[in-house]
């Protein structure tokens, strides 16, 4: 059954309250003061890349802190040399920004730097625990990872699921950011089918522009999203004179989120059983841009319009 128009904007303004966002260390130091961008108590992923120094990411997650923000720091298992290391850095960012909630991912390298080689066995070590990390989110992959098969994601999930059995800690799924709802809703309910009951955190991207989505897309396995903008040859063509001084005559894909947002709330109507609590949007350079309209959303600020919906000017 379709929502009406009221209902309709009404679990838009819903599902965006509890929005997270992300930035990057280096992504950090460009902004003078977050508080001009963020309003107070908003969530932000500081994100860890290989090869960083992880110094980088505790002082993020310190001036996060101390500028009003609930920071939550990313832990790559494959990035990790020793579960020592872990322990020390737990205990820094414990003793200095006393941070509860942190985002354990496998990592995007293809050789551990270390003694971890997948998630799971981070969380075994029980440091987290120990460390007084009360909420973690782990990696779900709704288009599958360019660096486990399909058989380990699916055997990733029940690990989650077991493991959250054990655990103090409140478990959630984190997902990449997706560009259509369908591949989303029919990976939710595959994993839901045999026997996930973690909440999902759904991706979606921000107000970057397309080739930026596009490349990071790639990077990270967001398959037939990609394949949803680009299945008609024309869109390439148009994709590439979008950022260009041709951009303004040429229709291209948009990578603004509205049209996911309303396909996002449709479906979760659909299926009351549906485990998608919140979404989490990924900035990717596009902070600014993406903050405010995020906080429009949130606002109501906005009219259901086609398929999508326009902000209110």
């Amino acid at each position: 059954m379709a929502l009406n128009a009221v209902t309709e904007k009404q679990a838009i303004i819903d599902l965006m309250q509890k929005t997270t966002v992300e930035v990057t260390p280096g992504g950090a130091a460009k902004v003078a003061d977050f508080r001009q961008l963020l309003r107070p108590g908003c969530t932000v992923y500081v994100t860890f890349l290989p090869g960083s120094d992880f110094a980088d990411t505790v002082n993020s997650v310190r001036r996060l802190k101390d500028e009003g923000f609930n920071p939550v720091p990313h832990f790559a298992a494959r990035s990790i040399p020793s579960a020592h290391f872990l322990e020390e850095n737990l205990a820094t960012l414990q003793g200095e920004t006393g941070v509860t909630e942190g985002l354990l991912i496998g990592g995007g390298v293809n050789t551990p730097v270390g003694e971890f080689a997948s998630s799971i066995e981070v969380l075994q070590t029980g440091l987290f625990e120990k460390y007084g990390i009360l909420k973690m989110g782990l990696a779900g992959h709704p288009e599958g990872s360019p660096d486990i098969s399909p058989q380990d994601c699916v055997l990733a999930i029940k690990q989650k699921n077991d493991f959250a059995k054990q655990t103090d800690m409140s478990l959630y799924l984190a997902t990449q950011f997706v560009f259509e709802a369908e591949p989303i809703f029919a990976w939710e309910r595959s994993i839901r089918a045999v026997g996930n009951e973690l909440p999902i955190h759904i991706g979606v991207p921000g107000l970057a522009t397309i080739k930026t989505l596009m490349r990071h897309a790639a990077h990270c396995g967001v398959g037939a999203s990609v394949r949803f903008l680009t299945r008609n040859p024309m869109n390439m063509v148009k994709l590439g004179l979008k950022d260009s001084f041709l951009g303004k005559f040429v229709n291209a894909p948009s990578s603004e989120p509205s049209e996911l947002m309303r396909d996002l709330v449709q479906g979760m109507h659909n299926d009351p059983d549906c485990l998608i609590s919140q979404c989490h949007l990924y900035p990717l350079g596009g902070l600014k841009k993406s903050a405010a309209w995020m906080y429009q959303v949130q606002d109501g600020r906005f009219e259901l319009s086609g398929k999508s919906f326009t902000i209110n000017s």
